[in-house]
């Protein structure tokens, strides 16, 4: 009577076991899925271009653009506000809203800036 208590059950298939390491393996594939359709940078499907900015303000800032299929990252120098270069010209917001550059050295349209 001891001897059956040490045996497994004869109604167990060892078949049932890898069933349900298939499950596992399916329901661990639909995460993985569905994490990558939501990432707008690894999805390979999104359509859009995609401009990701980790650090921001920090010396150590990146910035990830993705256009169309090309993947670009630029690392920050820690170095703000420096660098060579000139005053081009000035550049105005209008109350509705639009933009308008005025290049240096450039003779000024009268009443275009008043309000």
């Amino acid at each position: 009577m001891s001897l059956k208590l040490l045996h497994e059950p004869e109604n167990e298939d060892p078949i049932l076991s890898v069933v349900n390491l298939i499950d596992i393996f399916l329901v661990v594939i639909a995460a993985l899925l569905i994490t990558v359709a939501q990432n707008p940078l690894i999805n390979p499907f999104a359509k859009q271009d995609v401009t990701v900015i980790t650090d921001a303000g920090k010396p150590t800032m990146e910035v990830l653009v993705k256009k169309g299929e090309k993947i670009e990252k630029y690392k920050a120098s820690g170095e703000i506000g420096t660098g060579d270069g000139e005053k081009a010209g000035v550049a105005y917001r209008m109350k509705d809203g639009s933009m308008i550059y005025i290049p240096e050295g450039s003779e000024t349209v009268t009443g275009a800036m008043s309000d």
